[in-house]
């Protein structure tokens, strides 16, 4: 199974051609089993250009997988301290909610399909953190 984050959302939304992109693509081929979280669910709406464009994306990713936090505490606090373990390690996540995310993937034994440095930086601090395997260029 597997989370699709914001940045692989955005660039397959603009049909842009990287590797995240290539794989989502072919997740959706195979069938595989993908899913979002609520964070997610809102930034990609956030980036809707058109009323339409809003409407057409809540829809679609409305009918996804959701994964929420396991513990409406704890799962907080395990994200806030996976972003001080960055910090201390002298890494900046531009993103809070990245912790988030990346704790809720780690929750439910997701794969995290990213296109976002902060993922990368995150997964050296949390080894359990699952990340997509990202081809490299010809």
């Amino acid at each position: 199974m597997y989370l699709i984050d914001t940045s692989v959302w955005i660039d397959s939304l603009r049909q842009i051609d990287n590797a995240p992109a290539r794989f989502f693509k072919k997740l959706i081929a195979d069938r595989a089993l993908f899913g979002l979280t609520g964070a997610i669910f809102q930034e990609v709406l956030q980036g809707a250009r058109t009323a339409q464009d809003f409407a057409t994306l809540k829809t679609y990713l409305g009918s996804l997988a959701f994964y929420h936090p396991l513990d409406p505490v704890e799962t907080y606090a395990e994200a806030a301290e996976l972003y001080r373990r960055c910090r201390t390690r002298g890494i900046t996540v531009r993103s809070t909610l990245d912790c988030l995310i990346a704790r809720i993937a780690v929750e439910h034994d997701l794969v995290l399909v990213h296109n976002d440095r902060d993922f990368t930086a995150i997964a050296t601090v949390a080894p359990d953190l699952k990340t997509a395997p990202v081809e490299t260029p010809h």
